[in-house]
């Protein structure tokens, strides 16, 4: 076994790297499949990253076509699903058939790799043709997966729906429901077949999603494994420096690129938190709640009667720090999650998590020791949740040490590193 902080097995000597996904730091695969690539630079690995859109300076990004280029084939894709297939525009966001997109094979740095990881690719960036070209070009191909959408026909979240342990088709996401031969079976068919052909190994990034992938039609007799994305958890301090202004009452944090995206739950924590308030109005007096992220409609936190502040999409990584040392609690209630990093930043930072359980948020939280795991949908069990760790008293450097046993950059890349030697 590969032990950290030795020397690279020989055979990856000299070897080239190429991570490709949708964004550099926006969304959160760009954020984790980034935190990756500097933690294998840093031990060593020639590692860059092609996307579709770059937001970082960093020299070892690129973006592949013109801007042009770009637009012109994410509205083709979207237009497509739209007039072609019936996928009415409230899901247009939540499927992808990856059609129209560019051919990441033609850059430069993808034709020097030796080896070719793809994460959240979607959306103008790389088409599943792309899996037989790359192999056909001897890459050796990793797919990470975020999601879901690997292993369906069309959609990144399934939900409730188990159609794609069978062949996909009669898709809730297309207006009407779809039909055996809808889009979903089409998209599905074609990945059965590419996958036939260009060998993949697939990584999930929780126990969770790896268990939905072996029972998909798709991947069940395909190479899956978990390995869980990498977190820069020394960078989170539990406590906020000297001479910060400190809460003067324990703060619960919310934290979501957009906080009302319908996945997201926020009507559950607004319940479960107004729960608090009316069970528990001592506890109430002493909470203060703080959210950062997008809104569509602020006037959802008008109901919300503990007392919350609003910080809006905040982009300062410094800032985030702070706000996560400040916080007693972080709290999440999203409906599907596959590793939720806003959990783990606040449990590196000390806050305790809480939060639905039954997918891959069960990595992060130990319920009732780092964290509480309410019952789906459940918002009393959510609010049960937050009474305990606002009266918990869990040392913050314990948390701490806890996310960093699972999700260290060194353990993590340790993985990566043995798994790039075993497949030259």
């Amino acid at each position: 076994m590969f032990e950290p902080h030795l020397a690279l097995p020989s055979n990856l000597i000299g070897k080239k790297i190429v991570l490709v996904n949708h964004s550099d730091t926006n969304g959160g695969a760009a954020v984790v499949s980034f935190r990756l690539m500097q933690a294998l630079r840093a031990r060593g690995l020639d590692v860059r990253m092609v996307v579709f859109n770059k937001a970082s300076r960093h020299s070892a990004v690129a973006s592949h076509g013109s801007s042009l280029s770009r637009n012109i084939r994410f509205c083709l894709e979207r237009g497509w699903m739209l007039l072609r297939w019936g996928v009415p525009y409230a899901n247009i966001f939540q499927v992808s058939t990856s059609e129209f997109a560019l051919d990441i094979c033609s850059h430069p740095w993808v034709k020097e790799a030796d080896i070719v990881c793809l994460n959240w690719f979607n959306q103008g960036l790389m088409g599943l043709k792309g899996l037989s070209k790359l192999h056909r070009m001897g890459k050796k191909l990793i797919w990470t997966l975020h999601d879901m959408w690997a292993f369906t026909g069309i959609c990144h979240h399934a939900y409730e729906c188990d159609h794609y342990t069978d062949c996909c088709g009669g898709c809730m996401f297309i207006r009407g429901g779809g039909d055996f031969n809808d889009i979903s079976h089409r998209m599905w068919k074609r990945k059965k077949r590419i996958y036939s052909r260009a060998p993949v190994t697939f990584i999930a990034v929780s126990h969770w999603l790896e268990k939905k992938a072996r029972s998909s039609s798709l991947l069940r007799d395909k190479p899956v494994m978990t390995i869980h994305n990498a977190f820069p958890v020394e960078s989170f301090p539990t406590r906020l420096p000297p001479g910060s202004d400190i809460p003067q009452k324990d703060v619960i944090l919310i934290v979501a690129a957009r906080l009302d995206d319908p996945v997201k739950g926020l009507r559950y924590s607004i319940d479960a938190l107004n729960i608090v308030s009316d069970r528990h109005p001592d506890i109430a007096e002493r909470t203060e709640v703080y959210l950062v992220g997008d809104m569509k409609d602020p006037s959802l936190l008008d109901s919300l009667r503990l007392s919350h502040r609003w910080f809006g999409v905040v982009r300062d990584p410094e800032m985030i720090r702070r706000l996560n040392a400040a916080a007693k609690v972080v709290l999440s209630s999203s409906l599907y999650e596959s590793l939720q990093g806003t959990l783990i930043e606040g449990q590196a930072a000390g806050a305790i998590p809480v939060t639905f359980g039954g997918d891959g948020r069960q990595d992060i939280v130990s319920h009732l020791h780092t964290g509480y795991l309410a019952r789906h949908r459940d918002t009393d069990d959510l609010a049960n949740g937050i009474i305990w760790a606002l009266r918990a008293d869990i040392p913050r450097d314990d948390l701490h040490r806890a996310v960093e046993e699972k999700f260290g950059a060194d353990k993590i890349t340790d993985k990566y590193i043995n798994l790039f030697s075993s497949l030259l």
